[in-house]
């Protein structure tokens, strides 16, 4: 298994729809470790496969963002939203888009099920922040990041910041840090049919 980094806009795999996951193994839960770990790191509360660049449905959550607090940690495969209820607007960040702030129209209330890393089904009811958090990471594994979801004018504020991440992306490429966008979505296509 890959060591994992989270990779930042415009990376391809933040805009490709994951793909749901067909088992469970040692290389999964490797994953998911380090996402968790990646996470902390970053001071996130949650984080989607894709933004490790991997294409899998698949992501974590703590809603408190604490390390300490494990009993709040919670992993989703192949997540369904079933029920939105109500709005809320409230203001959002993302470890694909350090810096960058705004606020995002949100359900208040949702309902969604998933499997846990033990395989199990599961159904929740949630509302407010941890509400938030999952509707966040679900744009993820549709190709969808927060800045989609905004007001034309929350979004011109955020264009220079926007522009100079892929100015950044660029120079990367340029220089051989990230491959080219044809290596990295057929990167992309080989991860996900070892694992779908």
């Amino acid at each position: 298994m890959k060591t994992l980094s989270i990779v930042h806009h415009p990376h391809p795999a933040l805009r490709r729809k994951c793909r749901e996951l067909k088992k469970i193994d040692a290389e999964l839960r490797d994953m998911v470790k380090q996402m968790f770990s990646l996470m902390y790191e970053a001071r996130g509360v949650g984080l989607a496969a894709n933004q490790c660049g991997l294409p899998y449905r698949l992501f974590v959550i703590n809603p408190e963002g604490d390390p300490a607090c494990t009993d709040e940690e919670m992993v989703f495969i192949n997540p369904r939203i079933t029920r939105r209820r109500g709005a809320a607007d409230g203001e959002e960040g993302c470890l694909s888009l350090p810096e960058m702030y705004a606020p995002v129209p949100r359900a208040a209330q949702i309902v969604v099920d998933a499997f846990d890393l033990t395989g199990q089904p599961f159904e929740l009811e949630m509302e407010d922040f941890p509400a938030r958090v999952v509707q966040h990471e679900f744009d993820h594994l549709e190709g969808l990041m927060f800045t989609d979801r905004i007001s034309a004018t929350e979004l011109s504020k955020l264009q220079l910041q926007l522009a100079d991440l892929e100015r950044q992306f660029t120079a990367q490429q340029k220089e051989g840090q990230i491959p080219t966008l044809e290596q990295l979505n057929a990167e992309l296509d080989q991860l996900e049919r070892a694992r779908t």
